[in-house]
């Protein structure tokens, strides 16, 4: 299975190279000069104006630009932001965990309600409840995330006041950074010595929107990709045999059909949530959630390119690595397809 994984991962690289070269072109397609933004198209002296383009290397030609980029990944290194002068890297590492820590919270949100509302939409095929809940599963696939958060922000945190408009905890705390996430480091001992758990729940609250909001599309899509399958299941042999046997029609369900549809269901939620680290971008700049997707917002208004470069190649990479993941996790809980 590690050779697997490994022969993967090696396979894998033709398409990170890729996306480097698609990253880095595309993203000078857009109109803009990051030194003129910098300087200000007015009033720009043209000495100052090339001086800063030869210190940042845009005086040459692009495929120079290009090999001295590819030249500094391989190293390990993505170059400094032109607009904070800190490595591009540095500032990925210090906002990925706010991005990783919503993701995740948005998933759990996702599979903890969409399998098992998918199970029982399959188990109440064609019923009023196998209606209602692929009809709700419709709706919210339908919406974009942006109305959907500021529907949210309405009623939740400007109507009834139970959650907050934006931000990761309420700024009278000052968070230890140890882990980036925030659910962890509020229950450090220096937190909980000096604030108490208060910190804990300022950090859930502000969680649960934008956790809702991008996990809202893909509980949709689990739910019905979970309904698809088992479907498929309940209808094979072996669950009529389960049947006869007597078992009770909760262990058919659970242990027979439920283990047997896992694997389409596995393989549309590692693919969603290397999508919903992209996704974030919306979801980070309605919320002003610090992370990477609000980043990369601000780094394209300023046509910060190695940010943009360096930033969409750790998602890009992120998102493979994933997928490779996926891959081997299916071994794991087929292993027929090992042979």
């Amino acid at each position: 299975m590690l050779t697997h994984f490994l022969k993967k991962m090696l396979s894998l690289i033709p398409t990170i190279v890729g996306i480097s070269v698609i990253s880095f072109f595309l993203i000078r397609l857009i109109p803009g000069d990051p030194v003129l933004l910098m300087l200000g198209e007015r009033g720009a002296d043209p000495a100052v104006y090339m001086e800063m383009k030869r210190n940042l290397g845009l005086d040459l030609p692009i495929y120079k630009q290009y090999f001295n980029y590819l030249t500094q990944v391989f190293q390990g290194e993505l170059g400094l932001s032109i607009v904070s002068k800190r490595p591009v890297v540095e500032e990925f590492f210090s906002r990925f965990p706010a991005t990783l820590e919503l993701g995740i919270c948005a998933m759990v949100f996702a599979i903890i309600l969409g399998i098992p509302l998918g199970v029982i939409a399959a188990v109440k095929r064609n019923s009023p409840l196998d209606y209602i809940l692929m009809g709700g599963s419709l709706t919210g696939y339908s919406m974009p995330i942006f109305w959907w958060g500021l529907i949210l922000i309405l009623i939740f945190s400007v109507q009834m006041g139970i959650t907050p408009v934006s931000g990761r905890i309420e700024v009278i705390y000052d968070i230890p950074n140890l882990t980036g996430f925030y659910l962890i480091d509020t229950l450090s001992p220096t937190v909980l010595s000096e604030e108490g758990i208060a910190p804990f729940f300022s950090a859930i609250r502000h969680l649960i929107l934008p956790s809702i909001a991008m996990g809202t599309i893909p509980l949709a899509i689990v739910a019905r990709m979970t309904r698809s399958s088992m479907l498929e299941v309940l209808g094979q042999d072996f669950i009529r045999t389960a049947k006869a046997k007597g078992l009770s029609p909760v262990k058919v369900v659970v242990n027979h059909a439920l283990r047997n549809a896992l694997i389409p269901i596995v393989t549309i939620i590692g693919l969603m949530f290397g999508s919903i680290i992209t996704g974030a971008i919306l979801t980070e700049t309605i919320f002003s959630w610090p992370g990477i997707g609000k980043w990369l917002v601000a780094s394209i208004t300023a046509r910060d390119y190695p940010v943009i470069q360096g930033g969409l190649l750790f998602i890009a990479s992120m998102i493979v690595f994933i997928n490779a993941m996926v891959d081997t996790l299916y071994l794991v809980i087929n292993p027929r397809l090992r042979k």
